[in-house]
């Protein structure tokens, strides 16, 4: 799980609480169950006008992300292309055969397939990037659902706030009535603002950042690969690929 995330998510949550427990409010005060149905209730079936359904369960599926990114393994990953490359220095080609058996990723098993096909460079350069692209595009896409929902909450919220000042207006000759409607009407506001920079906004961020590193992996990857396929030597490769490393 990635702590930093489940840590932003919880500090967050506690400074708004603290905050208006310092100013003097308690926490039932940010407890609305009208205001809560308005915002979130909006804002997704908002988002689910603008998404196709395929967009939608491609954001919920990765989704998890945001607490259990998938793993870039940038130094195994760069280990593993210099054996590739001392093992078809030493056998050929053919000698990769049983890595395709053995090896889990699939962008990497393919790449490995065609250098044993005998691909040219070139090809193999345009399959392995092609598909690099549009796995990326396609996740970027789903992030977008996310995004566009942050962009809505903080409208939907201000739609609730006005209609618990309808609601106010209604009931001015009934002070009963006055309180529930003002409530409605700036937690629905506060929701709405919360809900998108303090979840909405930072999932779809987080999301991108876990697509562009397995970009990067698989670009190093591909690079790897095209290298073999043109008969560097392993140390030549290795030398290259540690710039795709993280530097600390």
């Amino acid at each position: 799980m990635d702590i930093l995330s489940l840590l932003g998510l919880l500090l967050g949550l506690i400074a708004l609480i603290g905050g208006n427990f310092l100013e003097g409010g308690s926490w039932q005060a940010l407890v609305n169950g009208p205001a809560a149905l308005i915002v979130i209730g909006g804002t997704l079936a908002a988002a689910l006008l603008q998404f196709p359904w395929l967009q939608v369960r491609r954001a919920l599926s990765i989704f998890p992300w945001v607490f259990y990114p998938p793993q870039t393994p940038y130094k195994a990953g760069l280990q593993s292309v210099v054996g590739w490359a001392d093992t078809a220095r030493k056998r050929g080609l053919l000698g990769l055969e049983h890595y395709t058996e053995t090896e889990t990723d699939l962008f990497a098993r393919k790449g490995l397939q065609l250098l044993i096909d005998g691909q040219e460079r070139e090809a193999i350069r345009r399959t392995l990037e092609t598909d690099m692209v549009l796995n990326e595009q396609r996740n970027l896409d789903a992030a977008k659902f996310f995004e566009a929902m942050g962009g809505y909450a903080p409208t939907v919220g201000i739609i609730g706030a006005v209609m618990g000042l309808i609601h106010v207006m209604r009931n001015l000759a009934d002070p009963d009535q006055l309180g529930s409607g003002i409530a409605i009407a700036f937690v629905a506001t506060i929701y709405g603002v919360t809900f998108a920079n303090l979840f909405l906004l930072p999932v779809a961020n987080k999301i991108k950042n876990c697509v562009y590193q397995q970009s990067q992996y698989q670009e190093l990857i591909t690079e790897g690969i095209v290298a073999i396929a043109e008969g560097e030597h392993p140390r030549s490769i290795q030398t290259k690929l540690e710039s795709f490393l993280p530097q600390v």
